[in-house]
């Protein structure tokens, strides 16, 4: 009876922790196709100021005194990122040499973590602390986890790979206000600096806006995974009690 009664629930278990897999996966595919379809629309539309994203990111840097800092093209779509171990903006085929107002929004927002790493923005500092613990905790604490359940030696193991994989949430978490901390600060100059007009000003914080949601529906999923996880380390336990 009693083994039935935890086949039951190590079934019940693991069935609502795919389906947290699912939701998750769902939210990520619905905001990626919001992002890319933002940014294509307002790729389209040229500001009247007919600058470039790379001329955008050049200006913004030398207006806030950032003289370390590289602009630079990387291959593909989308794939725009400030990378501050090598102080380089990297801006896309479709940002670098392009004058839309979705170019020029991207290229001031990574413009914008610049600054933020110029600064020593506090929540920076914070999601690269934990970067290597949340890079190992995304990788093995999974593996780690279900190594705990399976081998009984191994017991303790269930609750450091819960502990690990948490780590990966935080960053997700921390990285929130990072991105909307940059985008705050490319609207702003953006603005203070005359680049786009009032009315491509909206169309930037409408690519801002749908890029951040790409980032909130990554902490949801981590957050659904980590539960997940939890779910299974319970249901473990379960079915050996």
């Amino acid at each position: 009876m009693n083994s039935l009664m935890n086949t039951a629930y190590g079934g019940g278990i693991y069935g609502m922790s795919y389906l947290l897999v699912i939701i998750g996966a769902v939210l990520c595919l619905i905001t990626s196709g919001m992002v890319k379809s933002t940014f294509n629309k307002y790729s389209k539309v040229l500001a009247s100021s007919g600058v470039t994203g790379r001329e955008v990111a050049e200006a913004i840097l030398k207006k806030e005194g950032i003289y370390d800092v590289r602009v630079e093209r990387v291959a593909g779509s989308l794939t725009d990122n400030f990378n501050p171990s090598t102080k380089i903006v990297n801006l896309s085929e479709s940002v670098y040499d392009v004058p839309s107002v979705a170019a020029i929004s991207v290229a001031a927002h990574e413009c914008g973590h610049a600054m933020q790493h110029n600064e020593s923005y506090f929540p920076l500092k914070i999601r690269s602390s934990i970067l290597p613990a949340a890079n190992f905790g995304s990788k093995y604490g999974l593996w780690i986890v279900l190594l705990g359940l399976f081998i009984s030696f191994f017991r303790p193991l269930v609750f450091i790979g819960v502990v690990l994989f948490a780590f990966g949430v935080l960053f997700q978490i921390v990285t929130l206000p990072v991105e909307f901390d940059a985008s705050r600060r490319a609207l702003e100059t953006v603005s203070e600096m005359g680049i786009l007009s009032e009315d491509e000003m909206t169309g930037a914080r409408k690519v801002l806006k749908s890029a951040a949601m790409t980032y909130v529906a990554s902490a949801a999923a981590s957050i659904l995974s980590l539960l997940r996880l939890i779910l299974i380390a319970r249901g473990g336990r379960g079915r050996r009690d």
